[in-house]
């Protein structure tokens, strides 16, 4: 009996790689983890991740760190403009702007962002996301610009 083929990372496109990684159970490290982010889905021009709050995640006042939802619309944009791009591409993000509308509590509420691109070009991209709460309250809303590197390199 053989054994299974190896899976070229460069030859899977951006939906395929984001797929094939969240499978691996001892992929490298990234910044998901760190925050216990999951995804929960992975479509061509969608990506929704969720986390759930947690004290660590405190800003000085006592609720949950604006950083954490803007590391969450980051991720999921990113992740979304990822899913449209053909093996070998990658990207970078540009620009992020992030408007906060309400205070989340660290008490383990959860939160889920959703990506959504707007426009892939040959050279930029851009997408918009939104994080609610449990209770679906909009908690802070952004858009991105991505970068597109065509010829492998990649962020």
């Amino acid at each position: 009996m053989s054994a299974p083929a190896q899976i070229d990372p460069a030859q899977l496109s951006g939906l395929e790689l984001l797929k094939f990684a969240m499978t691996l159970k001892d992929r490298p490290p990234f910044i998901g983890d760190l925050l216990g982010m999951e995804a929960e889905t992975l479509e061509h021009g969608k990506v929704v991740f969720s986390l759930l709050t947690r004290q660590e995640f405190a800003n000085p006042l006592g609720s949950t760190h604006g950083g954490i939802c803007a590391t969450l619309l980051d991720s999921v944009m990113g992740c979304a403009v990822h899913t449209t791009l053909e093996a070998g591409v990658g990207y970078s993000t540009l620009e992020l702007k992030v408007n906060y509308i309400r205070a989340v509590p660290t008490d383990g509420r959860k939160l889920t962002a959703i990506g959504t691109t707007i426009h892939v070009g040959r050279t930029t991209a851009t997408a918009e996301g939104r994080v609610v709460d449990d209770q679906g309250r909009l908690v802070a809303h952004a858009t991105t610009t991505c970068v597109i590197f065509r010829g492998g390199a990649a962020s």
